[in-house]
């Protein structure tokens, strides 16, 4: 079984922004999600400095077409296990 957190942030459009990381903080898949319009999109991501305790997790948010980087401390991550097909389909994004 796998295991993945996620990272939630906020763009300066007010979009909210998440990540599903693996155990090595590498980004999964990434999204976006606009309350005022009730959508959610997919929004590139990737992490930058994954091998070390405090890492970024950079985006391109699909509403404004800014890219937003914020910093996480791996320490603070919980990893919940994913299962059989649900890994799959988390790992294809």
């Amino acid at each position: 079984m796998a295991k993945s957190a996620r990272v939630h942030s906020v763009c300066e459009c007010q979009a909210s922004l998440g990540a599903e990381l693996d155990e090595q903080q590498r980004v999964l898949r990434g999204w976006a999600r606009d309350r005022r319009r009730r959508t959610r999109l997919s929004a590139p991501a990737h992490s930058i400095g994954s091998e070390h305790p405090r890492f970024d997790v950079a985006w391109f948010c699909p509403y404004c077409v800014r890219n937003t980087l914020r910093s996480f401390d791996g320490s603070a991550l919980a990893y919940r296990e994913t299962e059989g097909d649900e890994a799959v389909a988390v790992a294809a994004g």
